[in-house]
């Protein structure tokens, strides 16, 4: 449940940060990106101490894993990510953390809206920043639309990766290692420490 909660709720928040840095609405975009920090601090301290199949541990990766997957798709069992849609989170996952940590030393044209960490970097470091900022956006979309036609690809060829992520519930292949459920008090753990996170980084900026 945690980790679906985090994948529909990124979703929407990229969303709502292209719409409000379309408009111009840099304020809700700077509280975007906030939400968007909490999200991404909960999903590595997740990948971490969440359960089996949303450890980084799971469903790392290796070259000789990859090539194996590669040569004989049919080989793989196990429940959760295949090498190559590991590769594809972990790819997500750091360019999504590097674009909201770039947004946090980011200033507008204008230099009337900064990120909170903005006034610790020299004005001209925080243009280059913001430049960088903007383009690593369309590396993001790009990673997106080759997640999207990832999942279209496997949808073709009968297999549904969309109903596990909105239901939680899937087919468990033959030999594969029952998922193992994290803890009741992991999740409150890894959204506090988050939240604490956050927190500072926003007051830095006040």
């Amino acid at each position: 449940m945690p980790l679906r909660l985090f994948h529909w709720t990124l979703v929407l928040l990229i969303i709502a940060a292209w719409y409000t840095a379309e408009n111009g609405l840099l304020d809700w975009h700077q509280r975007v990106g906030m939400m968007i920090l909490l999200l991404m601090l909960f999903r590595i301290f997740w990948g971490f101490i969440g359960g089996s199949t949303a450890r980084f541990s799971r469903f790392a990766s290796g070259p000789a894993r990859i090539r194996a997957y590669l040569k004989d798709r049919k080989s793989w069992s196990d429940i959760g990510h295949n090498p190559l849609g590991s590769l594809s989170v972990f790819a997500l996952i750091l360019v999504v953390s590097l674009q909201v940590a770039l947004g946090l030393f980011a200033t507008d044209k204008d230099g009337l809206m900064e990120g909170p960490l903005a006034h610790f970097v020299p004005l001209d470091m925080s243009e280059q920043i913001t430049d960088l900022h903007e383009s690593l956006f369309n590396v993001m979309l790009a990673l997106i639309a080759l997640h999207l036609v990832a999942v279209v690809y496997y949808l073709v060829r009968g297999k549904n990766l969309v109903g596990p992520m909105v239901h939680g519930k899937g087919p468990i292949p033959e030999g594969a290692e029952p998922a193992v459920r994290a803890p009741m008090w992991a999740a409150p753990l890894a959204l506090f420490i988050a939240w604490m996170i956050a927190g500072l980084v926003w007051s830095l900026g006040s």
